[in-house]
């Protein structure tokens, strides 16, 4: 399978989807795929799936936006902007994701990188200026 062949496919599902295109997504899955992020760890499509749909729940307006793809071999990285709003305003967390794909060409291991707490706990209200005040405290400069 040519990177195209195999990227293009997974790109396109997390650029277009929606409450409505979990399912496509996740069928682009392996059955026993692992999905791992700063907060969940699991196996399977379906548990995959219920990932996606639970951040329908938590944010409005989600979308991603992938900024380059690349790839070696069984492994790929992308790297994405993940845009929502949150209590009616804007918001984007930038991460990246490793996948490795089995021999089908489905992805059976998906790791997402992302700072949890500058790229959402600093933008809560509460939370945010303890956050950013430790950040201070601990920087090197």
């Amino acid at each position: 399978m040519t990177t195209d062949e195999l990227l293009r496919p997974l790109v396109h599902a997390f650029e277009s989807l929606t409450p409505g295109s979990v399912d496509a997504l996740a069928a682009l899955y392996a059955a026993d795929a692992r999905f791992r992020d700063p907060f969940n760890d699991v196996r399977g499509r379906e548990a995959i799936a219920r990932i996606f749909r639970h951040m329908y729940s938590q944010v409005d307006a989600p979308r991603f936006e992938v900024l380059s793809a690349m790839r070696q071999g069984d492994a790929a990285w992308l790297e994405w902007v993940m845009h929502f709003e949150l209590r009616g305003r804007p918001q984007s967390i930038v991460g990246a994701s490793r996948l490795r794909f089995d021999r089908e060409g489905r992805v059976a291991d998906h790791r997402d990188y992302w700072d949890a707490a500058q790229e959402l706990y600093e933008k809560l209200p509460l939370l945010g200026g303890l956050m950013r005040w430790l950040r201070r405290r601990l920087a090197a400069s």
